[in-house]
């Protein structure tokens, strides 16, 4: 339907005339509206305050794939990958079925993004600029506001993005954030222990992200550049990055594994600057939860199981602490990992409340 209503088409009011005149009266018609643009779908219908206001009889949201649904999907077309590629895949591909049903069986996961991203004619090389055009009518102000986001990993400020894009903070803008939001390209999130004034705004698409990392960034014109890729410190830095925005997507999965599906929590991120006598902090993801816990929670994507050692573990204490400090919480803080390998038991790990696996992220 977005597509259907071109500029001066005409489209919606000629389906308000059709709705009212013929199709409401009747018990034999059932209009299923869809459409990609999620943005369009609430303007224009949920939103309607014409002739199809109050005539919705139900919502349907089609999420993006889960790695559940991903594995699933996997398995059904026969691309044999193991849980840590489909991991690797949904942290390129996030879980847009369309994307996944490019993939070929016949290829490994690198030989597959090599050919759909690097290739001369390959299906994703040019999605970036197509994928924006075909889902808001003028894509130019949010491209902006997507690259804009796409230089700093926890987010920014709506002051921020306004100043580091040179757009207007007007309505407007307001109206592209929401846009952005709705397609889940980005997300609107607090920092713990502040209110509406301290909201951050953060690109989590990961086929953007990954098209800002390596696609644009990429100069030489290798149609093996994934392949060569891994094990380099660019790709280590950006799986460290792209596994922590997995794990954001699949909270519910991280909360079930720790017991508290049914426990009411809210979901944030923490930093705090570093100054004279102490060094900076950051935390990706806190789970503040009612039943008096906060979950601090580090993420680490690794080819076998994460080792933590003396200095790692100085970290997290100093992280904890710092945490404690700067938010005065009376809540007990309780360290968790969450590690695509799992966790060796060593001396180190006697902190550790809870332990995450990557296979713990594959559940329904």
């Amino acid at each position: 339907m977005p597509w259907l209503d071109a500029p001066r088409s005409s489209f919606l009011t000629a389906l308000e005339h059709f709705w009212n005149t013929f199709a409401s009266a009747r018990k034999d018609v059932l209009l299923i509206a869809c459409g990609s643009a999620t943005s369009w779908i609430t303007k224009k219908l949920l939103k309607n305050k014409g002739g199809l206001h109050n005539r919705l009889t139900y919502r349907i949201y089609l999420p993006p794939f889960t790695l559940y649904e991903c594995e699933k999907y996997a398995n059904l077309r026969h691309l044999g990958m193991s849980r840590k590629q489909l991991m690797e895949c949904y942290m390129i591909l996030g879980g847009i079925p369309y994307y996944w049903s490019l993939l070929d069986k016949s290829k490994s996961l690198a030989q597959n993004i090599d050919a759909l991203f690097f290739a001369k004619r390959g299906e994703l090389r040019n999605e970036y600029s197509e994928l924006y055009a075909s889902l808001f009518n003028h894509p130019e102000k949010y491209l902006s506001i997507i690259e804009t986001l796409g230089r700093k990993k926890v987010g920014m400020t709506r002051a921020r993005i306004v100043t580091e894009s040179g757009l207007v903070d007007n309505g407007k803008l307001t109206d592209m954030l929401n846009d952005l939001e709705d397609c889940e390209f980005i997300r609107k999130y607090n920092s713990i222990g502040k209110k509406t004034k301290g909201t951050l705004y953060q690109l989590i698409d990961n086929y953007t992200l990954f098209y800002f990392k390596f696609v644009e960034t990429s100069t030489a014109n290798d149609e093996h550049l994934w392949s060569k890729s891994s094990g380099t410190a660019q790709y280590s830095n950006w799986c460290g990055l792209a596994f922590e925005r997995l794990c954001l997507l699949h909270s519910r999965q991280i909360k079930a594994k720790l017991g508290i599906a049914g426990v009411i929590s809210s979901e944030y991120a923490w930093r705090t600057e570093g100054d004279a006598d102490n060094s900076g902090a950051q935390i990706d993801l806190l789970i503040d939860r009612n039943d008096g816990v906060i979950n601090l929670c580090e993420m680490k994507f690794t080819k076998a199981p994460f080792k933590i050692d003396a200095d790692y573990e100085t970290n997290l204490q100093t992280k904890r602490e710092r945490f404690i400090e700067c938010t005065k919480t009376k809540k007990a803080v309780h360290l968790t990992m969450v590690c695509s390998q799992g966790l060796v038991l060593n001396s180190y790990c006697n902190d550790i409340q809870n332990i995450v696996t990557g296979n713990d992220l594959f559940t329904e």
